[in-house]
């Protein structure tokens, strides 16, 4: 069975067997900026989680939402003199490309905010109903202490939290604790329709509607970052359960660790952030996400230059062995691997509330044994298949390293086509003097069925 540590019991909860149609939410985010590295680490994880489940015979559906309506995107805009939605426009194409550079794959939909403006209203409109929010000045707020279990997500006391409570006297709260639902419109900003005037949404209350729109009023996994357990998600799970009257809304709620730069988390708004896409462009897609599995994902992962070139190594060495290709005729015996006792071993760590870490261990030592049974002569084909297929559980692509892509100058790649013709004019000798030159060169060669490889050693 697939144990997941549920953040709101701090107990491993167990998923129901396959067949079973698993209900995926994962915060996205909200596109005022580029991509960071640290957008990558609950990409990374939640695909590799739904690709988990896929592969032991889950069916997954998968929502990924955009704040694009949103106090930082409406400052943006200003500042740019854009719109907010040509601005969230911008930053949402950008985040998606970003994601199928790093091979993740596509959620089932995407919704926006700004596109989900009725369903929006419409819980909204029924939290009033039931007295768990109120109307002022415009506003809508919702009652925190009408909600008895409210901070059971991240073991706040209520009495505490106001104590530490800031006051803002632009807000008409009847307490302290209430948070906004729906913001009445201000100069400048855009604004929607509603029967308490135009105005917009608050942040929480837009997840709370995209998952009971898109995923109904109880789900199996809500995922997202550490930094959001409160008040994101203590917030959607009380409106949620106090809409719906049905508890829980989330079967398990899953967290993963923040990406940190030294001691502090990377942020847009502290400034410290490393652009995604210029990261991929010098590590490759497999090192990032060797550098985020390297780590079970509830525990912090910290930024450095040493740790990724780490990863870039580790992911070169994953390569070379899932594209390994025959030294001689590789006509022995087949490797003694016990594929089953891999698949064993690989299930077993990902099961355990999805430790890529040890997961990652089984596929080194897999690895091994095919770079072993090569230089041994045995037909290592059936373990080199077997570490594609895990691999791909954990979304390596096995392609080659950017440096390689970078130096592949159209000098090198004349002179390996130049070999392969004269091979295939049997002009031998004349290809292997191609051949023993590019050596010289510090180019290496590897010959296979389909056609050849080289790359820098």
């Amino acid at each position: 069975m697939i144990r997941l540590l549920d953040t709101l019991t701090n107990e491993p909860q167990e998923l129901p067997p396959p067949p079973y149609d698993v209900k995926l939410y994962v915060c996205g985010i909200t596109p005022y900026a580029g991509s960071h590295i640290g957008h990558a680490v609950p990409v990374v994880v939640f695909d590799v989680l739904r690709r988990y489940l896929e592969y032991r015979g889950y069916t997954v559906r998968h929502v990924t939402n955009f704040t694009d309506i949103d106090d930082k995107l409406i400052d943006r805009a200003l500042q740019q003199g854009t719109t907010v939605k040509a601005l969230a426009d911008q930053f949402s194409a950008q985040y998606l490309a970003s994601l199928k550079r790093l091979n993740a794959l596509e959620a089932t939909v995407y919704p926006r905010a700004t596109e989900e403006i009725g369903g929006i209203v419409m819980v909204i409109a029924g939290l009033v109903e039931k007295g768990f929010a109120y109307e002022s000045g415009g506003d809508v707020y919702y009652r925190v202490r009408q909600k008895a279990d409210y901070g059971k997500l991240s073991k706040r006391n209520i009495d505490d939290l106001l104590s530490g409570a800031r006051i803002d006297p632009t807000e008409l709260k009847d307490d302290p604790l209430d948070f906004a639902l729906w913001k009445g419109t201000k100069p400048g900003e855009p604004s929607w329709p509603s029967p308490w005037g135009p105005g917009r949404p608050g942040w929480h209350i837009e997840c709370s509607a995209m998952a009971l729109g898109h995923l109904g009023e109880q789900i199996d996994i809500h995922g997202g970052g550490a930094d959001l357990i409160f008040p994101h998600h203590e917030n959607e799970i009380a409106q949620s359960e106090a809409f719906t009257g049905k508890a829980p809304f989330a079967r398990i709620w899953m967290h993963n660790a923040l990406l940190r730069l030294g001691a502090e988390k990377m942020s847009k708004s502290v400034g410290n952030i490393i652009g995604l896409d210029e990261v991929l462009d010098s590590h490759g897609a497999d090192a990032v996400r060797l550098f985020i599995l390297g780590s079970q994902y509830r525990s912090p992962v910290t930024y450095t230059e040493e740790a990724l070139e780490a990863a870039k190594v580790g992911a070169e060495r994953l390569r070379e062995a899932a594209m390994a290709t025959a030294r001689g005729t590789g006509g022995g015996a087949v490797a003694p691997i016990d594929a089953e006792q891999v698949r064993a071993e690989f299930t077993a760590a990902m099961d355990d509330d999805l430790n890529t870490s040890k997961a990652l261990a089984v596929l080194f030592e897999l690895a091994r044994g095919v770079n072993r049974a090569r230089d041994e002569g045995q037909n290592f084909r059936p373990a080199r298949a077997l570490l594609r297929e895990l691999g791909g559980v954990l979304g390596l692509t096995f392609a080659a390293p950017p440096a390689a892509s970078q130096e592949a100058t159209p000098f090198v790649e004349l002179l390996v086509q130049l070999r392969t013709e004269l091979r295939a004019a049997k002009q031998w000798a004349l290809a292997d003097r191609v051949r023993d030159g590019l050596t010289e060169l510090g180019i290496e060669l590897k010959d296979s069925p389909e056609g050849t490889t080289w790359r820098r050693t």
